[in-house]
């Protein structure tokens, strides 16, 4: 037997002496092992060296996670929609768009009915006449209580005029007050949001504050108007476009002293968000409608903050401060502006402009730097 493994054996892996495989260090090795114990030593030590071989060969081929990984089997999830009389497992389901069925094409079989069309929706703009493409309503609005989802006599019936009444008689009948009132409500925010230029979002805002004071019922006694002009005051506040009292007040009949009531009741009930206006916020809007460049808006947003700083023109309004900044900001970078055309614009009298002017003109030493511009621009108050 010691024969065989030291012959046959060796001779079996002797391929592996040339590639680099450890021969024994002498006769007395081998033959100290059994059969089996030589057959593990040669087949641990073949692997390391193919391993090893295989290693070293140029441009391996790479193995994918794909490869490597075993498939996993799962379940076919796809439902797949048969008829039950005909069992074709190919089979041959029509949809009538005009019923909202599903309908089998071999046999007649209704496989569903009332189904849900998930194609895009035709819109039309058209008048009262001719065909209408859309299949639903209009979408809910969140700021009414759901009337605009009731059914309604439909206008046309070929110009005798008798479903026109009927929709008159209907609308009345079904018309809900509060919720009539809500819409008189939200067309005067739309009209007065665009008579001075503000967003369909702000007046969105404005009609959402609106709609929550009359259900906590908190501004009783006062005119629709002045709750309307508080409404639209807030909404520009929060959403950093700010109006003054007096523009708002231009687009209504109610005195400002009205508004600031309703104002002061909505922001100490709700949570608006609203802090206090600066002056600088004002700026940008002011400097545009002046054409003033964007360095004499910088230099103006600059003089508002230094003079919040230094506590001058303290107790002034914030608009009043603004018009006399971009009055001097103007004269300093030789693009200037005369009171009455900063008045017309911000609403400040031409005396409150000049004398919030002289009040930085004292200070203009301490509120700007020469690099703004040239000090003998200004003009002396």
């Amino acid at each position: 037997m010691v024969a065989l493994c030291d012959s046959t054996l060796v001779r079996q892996f002797k391929p592996l002496y040339n590639v680099g495989f450890p021969k024994p260090t002498s006769r007395l090795n081998i033959e100290l092992l059994s059969d089996l114990e030589l057959e593990e030593y040669f087949k641990a030590h073949f692997l390391q060296i193919f391993i090893e071989q295989m290693a070293n060969i140029p441009f391996p081929r790479i193995h994918s996670a794909k490869e490597e990984e075993p498939k996993e089997i799962r379940p076919d999830l796809n439902v797949r929609l048969l008829c039950p009389d005909c069992k074709n497992p190919t089979p041959n389901i029509i949809e009538e768009f005009a019923s909202g069925d599903l309908v089998c094409g071999d046999c007649g079989l209704v496989l569903g009915d009332r189904i849900i069309d998930t194609r895009s929706e035709w819109r039309t703009f058209a008048n009262d006449e001719g065909d209408d493409p859309s299949r639903v309503g209009a979408a809910a609005n969140p700021l009414l209580d759901g009337s605009q989802l009731d059914t309604v006599i439909s206008r046309r019936d070929g110009g005798s005029g008798t479903a026109k009444d009927l929709n008159k008689v209907h609308g009345r009948a079904t018309a809900v007050k509060g919720e009539k009132n809500l819409i008189q409500a939200y067309k005067e925010i739309a009209a007065m949001c665009e008579a001075i230029g503000l967003t369909r979002h702000i007046a969105d805002i404005a009609k959402q504050l609106y709609k929550r004071a009359e259900e906590e019922k908190l501004l009783r006694g006062k005119s629709t108007e002045s709750i309307i002009a508080a409404c639209i005051f807030i909404a520009c506040r929060q959403e950093n476009v700010p109006r003054t009292f007096k523009e708002i007040c231009a687009i209504t009949r109610v005195p400002k002293k009205e508004i600031g009531r309703c104002f002061k009741i909505l922001i100490s009930n709700f949570e608006t968000g609203v802090g206090t206006m600066a002056s600088e916020d004002l700026m940008s809007r002011f400097c545009s409608m002046l054409s003033l460049g964007m360095e004499v808006q910088k230099a103006a947003v600059e003089l508002t903050k230094k003079r919040n700083e230094l506590g001058v023109l303290a107790g002034k309004s914030p608009v009043s401060v603004a018009a006399a900044c971009i009055y001097l900001a103007s004269h300093l970078y030789g693009q200037p502006k005369s009171t009455k055309e900063i008045a017309n614009v911000t609403g400040v009298s031409e005396v409150t402009i000049k004398n919030s002017y002289r009040g930085l003109y004292n200070e203009r030493e301490k509120l700007l730097d020469q690099k703004y511009g040239n000090f003998k621009n200004l003009p002396a108050p």
